[in-house]
């Protein structure tokens, strides 16, 4: 039988397998967070993950929609964006809720010990959305601030994008930045583990899917040819991952004990 009596099988296969590439690309990057996210709810503590990552995805996965309307690339990758910006609220708010119980469940104690009944129940001071101090900005009390903060980026880069749509080298730029952005996703985390010195709080099944989900999506944008930008920056951003895991097993691995002096001995036998 010839090549061409396998068509009805092939030709179904083929798309069956374009329909799963597709559905991985769109729902992949939201699995990495499962697990941390339980382990969030699970330990009532968000120390160990930087909320800034949740900042730059946000901002990457904004400008590459708004990138979609001056070029309009493969549609998984639009519905990526779109389901990776709701995954990023969704931390944010367990993030958020979590960081306030434990700020308030902190002060309780505080003002127990201290037997000041009139202020044992305070809630930690509110940090609004408009406050535009820097050692507050992303640290808010509020999950509607980071809802406010995502809608105003939203709506100003819109109308930016709106008034320019017809420059060429302003939508090349747009593209370029979102996928930049998005390969600097992991930064946030290197720099909390450095300064911390310890990967605790971080799960490290988040990485390992990051690693292996954004080796596939580079794949996927070279095999599909996927704008150039697309494929430069997920290469670093897969750089970026294999070095937050380096730093997890050099964190874990027990660091030698050094050796108890011993006196010469010319010195002891002096003694």
């Amino acid at each position: 039988m010839d090549a061409q009596g396998f068509d009805w099988l092939l030709v179904p296969l083929h798309q069956l397998v374009s329909w799963g590439a597709a559905g991985a690309m769109v729902f992949g990057g939201v699995v990495p967070y499962i697990p941390q996210y339980r382990d969030i709810r699970r330990t009532q503590n968000a120390d160990g993950f930087s909320t800034y990552v949740c900042l730059v995805l946000l901002v990457a996965n904004i400008l590459r929609i708004l990138f979609w309307f001056g070029r309009r690339f493969e549609a998984p990758l639009l519905w990526q964006s779109i389901v990776m910006t709701g995954t990023m609220l969704l931390m944010l708010k367990l993030c958020t809720e979590v960081r306030v119980a434990s700020e308030l469940s902190a002060r309780r104690r505080f003002f127990a010990a201290a037997d000041n009944k009139d202020e044992e129940g305070k809630a930690p001071p509110r940090r609004p959305y408009p406050d535009f101090d820097p050692h507050h900005f992303w640290h808010w009390s509020s999950f509607a601030d980071y809802v406010q903060c995502v809608l105003a980026f939203t709506g100003a880069a819109g109308y930016i994008t709106y008034l320019s749509i017809d420059s060429a080298v302003f939508v090349e730029t747009l593209g370029f930045l979102a996928v930049l952005i998005e390969a600097m996703m992991g930064v946030p985390q290197l720099c909390r583990n450095h300064r911390h010195q310890s990967t605790e709080g971080m799960s490290v099944k988040m990485v390992l899917m990051w690693t292996s989900g954004d080796t596939f999506k580079t794949a996927y944008f070279l095999l599909n040819g996927a704008p150039l930008q697309f494929s430069v920056c997920g290469l670093l951003q897969v750089l970026v991952d294999l070095a937050i895991l380096a730093q997890a097993y050099a964190f874990a691995c027990p660091r030698p004990k050094p050796a108890p002096h011993t006196a010469h001995p010319a010195s002891a036998k002096a003694l």
